[in-house]
């Protein structure tokens, strides 16, 4: 491969993809996803909005100082405290960029009140104060798919000649179909005097279902550095999935002949971490990572693949990091098994951590005659959002339901306080939110209240997530349990949980910054 078939892969889980309601991540995790993404090879992480909050900031300076090989960048606004502030956060990393950017298109040129002239002096003054700090500058003109062509030539125009050496060229709204993002790149690559000397990238967003096949597109037209993020968690519909654009050249490398230099048998075990941690689950169906993307119902695909696996199958998952060769785990498994076969599916856990998850592993064998994979990812789920350092704690839940009616014996630790009470509802779930609710008030309401079975069987445990708002914050809960109503209880709590930190947070940082990013 030479340089010119090189794509570069630009993630921004921790920027774009944070910014979806509810998916906000702790410091410890932020660190740990960047450290797995540096492991897979991503060549550029976003990792944060450093102006945004002192929380981003200190994420983003800290990652920048621990990354071994990625370049770490943060994102700017078109005003220099934003940039002084994101160099601030970078200027440790070993390979350090600024991201800025300025909405180009007249919907966005209106929001700061800028004529042409004014937004065109704008860009030339900011990214040339970002290069005077950083060498790597990237600038993106946001919502560029619906900004004029001459102005959009323009202004790329502008900020190659201030300095750029990346120009990023966003879909902000999800509004395009490929052949117009193909169309875009090739003639910002024809009519703008110096485009050859810096590289195009494209940022596509998923509201019309088409991110990937717009990247692509961008791609096959000149394009070298595709963002996008895990999952393609981000705002409204989400992002350029990276599993998909990756195994994508991966698998049509016939007709696509580029590198990325993505260890592709990463792409599992950092796919359900973010899931985990974002408390966005990934759909059964998702393309690559979902949990039916190698399965096959039909007897007609079942007969094909038993026979031949490509018959319908057009990549194994061993290729993104799914073991073929399973360890059958129950009641018998010990330590090393369980530490194998989490490593397996994706998961590195320190001595504490595994004995914890050992612990429900061994109470969940002997409740249930088989446990699946999914079983042992869901107690990883588990045990990661329901620790004994959170304010709010179950300790014991009993329930009464029937047609007699429906109510619920709650004990809970609240900062370490030991407290209980009965509660009825309309229904078992209620009954017991609203047992909560009476030992810890609250004005959070509750968006979303949701069911999955992990796996098949009366005996299956149950994955329930919860959505909750409180004053515009939005935060998730998520537990597992053989029994669904505790894990709803736990779902719950663990969201309060979170509010709190969020509560906390914005009391240390004050107000949160208002901003709109590509």
């Amino acid at each position: 491969m030479t340089d010119k078939n090189r794509v570069v892969i630009f993630d921004t889980t921790l920027r774009d993809g944070e910014q979806s309601p509810g998916a906000t991540m702790s410091h410890e995790e932020k660190l740990e996803i960047a450290s797995m993404l540096d492991e897979m090879g991503v060549d550029i992480i976003e990792a944060g909005f450093p102006i945004a909050s002192e929380g981003d900031f200190a994420a983003v300076s800290e990652i920048a100082k621990q990354a071994k090989n990625a370049v770490i960048c943060g994102l700017a606004r078109a005003q220099l405290p934003d940039i002084d502030r994101c160099w601030e956060a970078v200027r440790h990393a070993k390979r350090p960029r600024i991201h800025t950017f300025i909405g180009t298109s007249p919907l966005h040129r209106a929001i700061p009140n800028l004529d042409m002239d004014q937004m065109a002096e704008r860009i030339e003054q900011t990214v040339t104060h970002a290069r005077n700090l950083c060498d790597n500058v990237q600038w993106s003109p946001m919502d560029a798919t619906r900004t004029e062509h001459d102005y959009l030539c323009r202004v790329v125009e502008i900020a190659i000649k201030a300095g750029a050496t990346t120009i990023n060229i966003p879909d902000t709204v999800g509004y395009t179909a490929p052949r117009e993002s193909a169309d875009l790149i090739r003639m910002l690559l024809e009519r703008v005097p110096g485009s050859e000397n810096v590289v195009f990238a494209t940022h596509c967003h998923n509201d019309l279902g088409m991110a990937t096949a717009n990247a692509l597109a961008a791609v096959e037209a000149g394009a070298r550095q595709i963002e996008c993020t895990i999952n393609g968690l981000g705002e409204r519909a989400g992002n350029t999935a990276l599993e998909e654009v990756v195994m994508a050249l991966k698998v049509r490398h016939d007709i696509m002949p580029f590198d990325t230099g993505i260890d592709t048998t990463k792409i599992i075990g950092i796919s359900r971490r973010v899931a985990q941690v974002s408390g966005f689950p990934v759909q059964f169906n998702k393309a690559i990572v979902g949990k039916n993307a190698f399965l096959h119902e039909s007897g007609i695909h079942q007969d094909g693949v038993l026979k031949n696996v490509e018959t319908f199958e057009i990549m194994r998952p061993a290729d993104i990091g799914l073991n073929e060769t399973n360890i059958a785990m129950g009641k018998h498994s010990g330590r090393a098994a369980l530490r194998a076969k989490l490593a397996d599916l994706g998961y590195e856990v320190g001595d504490n951590q595994l004995k914890d998850i050992f612990v429900r592993f061994k109470a969940l064998a002997d409740r249930k005659k088989e446990v699946y994979d999914e079983d042992i990812v869901a107690l990883v789920q588990d045990a990661s959002a329901n620790t004994g350092d959170d304010f709010l704690q179950v300790k014991h839940l009993r329930v009464v339901c029937g047609s007699d009616g429906q109510s619920a014996d709650l004990t809970m630790i609240v900062d370490g306080q030991e407290q209980t009470v009965h509660a009825t509802g309309d229904g078992p779930v209620d009954a017991c939110f609203n047992a909560v609710k009476q030992i810890f008030p609250h004005n959070a309401t509750l968006k979303l209240y949701q069911v999955h079975a992990v796996t098949e069987g009366t005996d299956a445990q149950a994955t329930v997530s919860v959505r909750m708002e409180e004053d515009g914050r939005i935060v998730n809960g998520q537990a597992a349990d053989t029994d669904t109503i505790l894990a709803s209880v736990k779902a719950y709590v663990g969201a309060l949980n979170h509010l709190i930190v969020r509560r906390t947070r914005a009391g240390r940082d004050g107000k949160e910054i208002s901003m709109y990013s590509h």
